[in-house]
């Protein structure tokens, strides 16, 4: 997920640049031989809808949904979220590339918590006979090996990385990149063990799926690591703490992780992704209580509020 350049050269000649005056594209400033491009494009964000945003509603109801929520691929979930990767399984390869064709959608990729990030072989596999591009886990971590900071965190880091070897280059070779979600319950999980992570991932299979839901509330603090990932940021997760998704609350209370709701501004992340331009998915997201249930009652609150969010995100980009 490389940043595209800010500006490129193009060889033209005279009368290639002469030809495309009279037609009435505007050139920019010409050095010999030389064409300067035009300024980027605003940036905005990749839309990708998790499936288990709808908990466990078949995949049928939930891909008509994709596009009105901004998004054009789904990301699908397995039990107990969801369990919409599960239609992949029962439909096969065919039948599924089917049902996303006739709505128009594709498919990012899996979340697969339930396979660790040691396991993901067929499942990278899969993703690529099926255009799919990221899978999400995380290497959840024994008691006493979470919240690493400084070189416990880099040792930490650096000794799954190396485990991951055979993986990442399975993912790399396969145009699939193993995101790492900053989970409480992961050796990835402290401010510091991401920034290594990002700094130890080999260039291509492996990157960060960054949750700030699982990071301090701090808006600059979540800026700084986005920049700091650059390239590495794999995915990015619009999810705050609000008031945690672990007890039972009223709906909206339990709504404060969704952007806009909750306290936190996301302001300086959404400027940060910006700079750096980035083009991987991104998830407007949050977890119901109990696990499996849409986070609204109806497909059709559920897109809606996944809307009023997207709103609201889009209101903060300059």
């Amino acid at each position: 997920m490389n940043r595209p350049p800010e500006y490129r050269q193009v060889k033209i000649s005279r009368r290639e640049a002469c030809r495309a005056l009279a037609g009435g594209l505007a050139l920019g400033a010409l050095s010999p031989g030389r064409l300067a491009a035009e300024p980027a494009s605003p940036w905005r964000p990749n839309y990708v809808l998790a499936s288990s945003m709808y908990g466990t509603l078949p995949l049928a109801e939930i891909l008509p949904e994709v596009r009105k929520t901004g998004a054009g691929e789904i990301d699908l979930w397995p039990p107990v979220h969801g369990d919409q990767r599960k239609a992949i399984d029962e439909l096969g390869f065919e039948a599924f590339e089917a049902l996303l064709e006739k709505f128009d959608v594709r498919l990012a990729g899996t979340t697969r918590f339930d396979l660790g990030p040691f396991r993901l072989a067929e499942e990278i596999a899969v993703l690529k006979r099926l255009g799919g591009h990221t899978v999400v886990a995380t290497p959840f971590a024994e008691a006493g090996r979470r919240n690493l900071v400084g070189e416990e965190a880099r040792k930490a880091v650096g000794e799954f990385v190396e485990k991951m070897r055979p993986t990442t280059a399975a993912a790399a070779e396969a145009g699939v990149t193993v995101a790492v979600e900053n989970h409480a319950s992961s050796i990835v999980c402290s401010p510091d063990s991401i920034r290594y992570l990002g700094d130890l991932a080999p260039e291509a299979g492996l990157g960060v799926a960054l949750a700030p839901y699982h990071l301090p509330q701090d808006p600059q603090l979540l800026a700084g690591l986005v920049e700091h990932l650059g390239d590495k940021l794999a995915l990015f997760y619009a999810w705050q703490y609000g008031e945690g998704c672990v007890k039972k609350l009223p709906k909206e209370q339990e709504l404060k992780q969704m952007p806009g709701r909750g306290p936190l501004d996301f302001g300086p992340v959404m400027a940060a992704l910006g700079k750096i331009r980035f083009r991987g998915p991104f998830e407007i997201f949050m977890h119901p209580v109990p696990r499996g249930i849409p986070i609204l009652p109806t497909v059709a609150e559920t897109t809606d509020e996944i809307n009023r969010a997207r709103a609201y995100l889009e209101d903060l980009i300059e």
